[in-house]
């Protein structure tokens, strides 16, 4: 099991005094990363946690055994690949007698389609669904010791993954060979395999989302790397950027002065900090100095539990200009910015003085020159 039966019972604690709150009878969990977080297992199923009683999951029947070898739950329905999901887990919330309750839905779910929620209703007519207003990705936002240390091991697989892309960048060098280099690394030092991140020459400031190219990198050219490795289904996250060749002035001055307002915006990551505050030393202070004209992305969002399977990126806790929230010791972030071509983030522990890097390489602009050309170039 991935978390001791502790751990995962006292998320389900959490959970089922936050339903009897809200006078729920049961909560329906359908999503990736909810699933594991509530289930010790990520699976394509639905499970139904009551307030109280025993929860009861329902799944192919060619999944079942994996999910019964990580979970702490008993009551277990595998349905053949012939028959409607939706109306298997109809069938067995009817035969626990949850057929009249008020259960709750979360309808930001990456597994919920509108044509499974019809069918439920359908099914179930007397049921009350009630949307939970995301509940199950809000519960995530502390992280416990153990989700901590899992980050703690991403971020070491991705120091570690990252050095060795940045010595290997040199003119010739592709960004595909990049990206082969990743997805090798991140499964050699341990961590899962899956996506690559994002490696692609930069240009301007919209380069973060750029796509991958198979042409050679030519010298004065940028290589922008952001690594994503997951360690049991943790991702850490990181960017640093290549200069293939020397470093100009121009390119040196802004690295600096992006990586100073950075260091002081992570700093500022301190419990009881109001996360626009935080937000504004980063987007401000670039504008103020000339890094971006306009900065309309947000400069940090949430690290956890990622599923390969739903999402690129969670944001259920932003930096924004309008970011009321209130940052809380043991939250986890990417904090990233960019501008003339180059980028810079971090995953941030919000610790009880401040910002913990769990990111440790040397936070600077790389040239491919500090370690030679390629032979043949």
């Amino acid at each position: 099991m991935q978390f001791d039966r502790n751990e995962i019972q006292s998320r389900v604690e959490r959970l089922r005094a936050e339903l009897r709150a809200r006078k729920f009878d049961a909560l329906l969990i359908d999503d990736f990363e909810a699933t594991a977080y509530y289930f010790n297992h990520e699976s394509s199923g639905a499970g139904l946690i009551p307030i109280e009683g025993e929860a009861f999951f329902v799944l192919r029947s060619l999944d079942v055994a994996p999910l019964r070898e990580s979970t702490w739950i008993e009551d277990i329905v595998g349905y053949s690949d012939w028959e409607d999901p939706a109306m298997a887990v109809a069938d067995k919330i009817r035969q626990r007698g949850y057929d009249r309750a008020r259960i709750g839905i979360d309808l930001t779910s990456h597994a919920l389609t509108v044509q499974t929620f019809e069918a439920l209703k359908r099914e179930l007519p007397h049921v009350e669904f009630v949307d939970v207003d995301g509940l199950p990705r809000k519960s995530r936002k502390l992280k416990s010791k153990a989700e901590i240390e899992k980050l703690r091991k991403a971020s070491a697989i991705n120091d570690a993954t990252m050095q060795e892309i940045v010595e290997s960048a040199k003119p010739g060098f592709t960004e595909r060979e990049g990206a082969r280099m990743a997805v090798e690394a991140y499964v050699r030092h341990g961590g899962d395999l899956g996506p690559y991140g994002v490696i692609t020459a930069a240009r301007g400031w919209d380069f973060l989302h750029g796509d991958l190219h198979d042409a050679p990198l030519q010298q004065r050219d940028v290589l922008h790397i952001e690594l994503i490795p997951r360690f049991q289904g943790y991702s850490s996250r990181m960017m640093r950027c290549v200069v293939l060749g020397d470093i100009s002035p121009e390119l040196d001055v802004l690295s600096r002065k992006m990586i100073a307002l950075q260091d002081k915006q992570i700093a500022a990551m301190k419990p009881g900090a109001i996360a626009k505050d935080v937000d504004r030393i980063m987007r401000q202070g670039a504008i103020d100095a000339g890094i971006r004209e306009h900065y309309t992305n947000i400069t940090g969002y949430t690290l956890g539990y990622y599923s390969t399977r739903s999402r690129g990126s969670d944001f259920t806790w932003v930096f924004l200009p309008n970011s009321e929230w209130i940052l809380e010791e043991d939250m986890v972030f990417h904090m990233y910015t960019s501008g003339g071509g180059i980028a810079i983030s971090e995953t941030v522990l919000v610790g009880p003085n401040g910002g913990e890097r769990l990111t440790k390489m040397e936070r600077r602009l790389f040239s491919s020159s500090e370690w030679g050309t390629r032979p043949g170039t």
